[in-house]
């Protein structure tokens, strides 16, 4: 086993539920770290310069080249040394965290972590997306089909860089803190409480899968 990589997006750090869910796995993962919080120390979004270097001669890049390819060394470095991976990806206007965008397009390299003759190198791994959400996207909401989050990344992560995923979203995460949604209160906490539990349980079946 080497380590659990956990990336966080959550503008709001410590108070993100998204970040608390993986705190609840990371309390029963007992194995080694590397955590990296994006919205504290945030990536570069790609350059012209990095795309332009991935097709030039190394002997040749420009500074501006060799900066942009030693930021992306260090990612997918980071990326690839890790045996599981847990990525906090709270649901920001229907999608994403830009800072999160950016890890992605910095760590996809084509002949480096995937479009490789025998699959991507982490082809296979655990990976745990917890996916936050003020409102609820299940069957049946008025939501449902608006989630541009979890599918985007099943595909992404599971597609291309060949993870096996799994994602919790506890939902409804504005009840407690708007009045018009106070009734959906009991909701939320039970959607809160299955997602830490289930936090839990996917730390324990990463450990023992790695440990296999």
């Amino acid at each position: 086993m080497s380590y659990l990589l956990h990336v966080d997006s959550s503008s709001l750090g410590a108070d993100s539920v998204s970040y608390q869910v993986a705190r609840s796995f990371r309390g029963t993962w007992d194995a080694p770290v590397v955590h990296r919080d994006l919205a504290v120390s945030p990536v570069p979004h790609l350059s012209a310069a990095g795309i332009a270097a991935w097709n030039t001669d190394p002997a040749r890049h420009a500074p501006e080249q060799a900066a942009a390819v030693a930021v992306q060394d260090e990612l997918i470095g980071e990326f690839l040394g890790a045996s599981a991976y847990v990525f906090t990806v709270p649901m920001y206007n229907l999608t994403m965290p830009s800072v999160f965008k950016a890890w992605l397009d910095q760590v996809i390299v084509k002949g480096r972590t995937f479009g490789l003759p025998d699959g991507p190198p982490a082809s296979g791994r655990p990976a745990l997306v917890v996916s936050a959400r003020g409102g609820g996207y299940g069957p049946g909401t008025p939501n449902h089909g608006k989630d541009f989050v979890v599918p985007a990344l099943e595909t992404i992560v599971r597609d291309m860089l060949g993870l096996e995923v799994t994602a919790l979203t506890p939902e409804l995460t504005m009840a407690p803190v708007v009045p018009a949604l106070t009734h959906l209160v009991p909701i939320h906490e039970a959607s809160l409480t299955d997602a830490h539990q289930q936090a839990r349980r996917q730390a324990e079946k990463f450990r023992d899968r790695i440990a296999a």
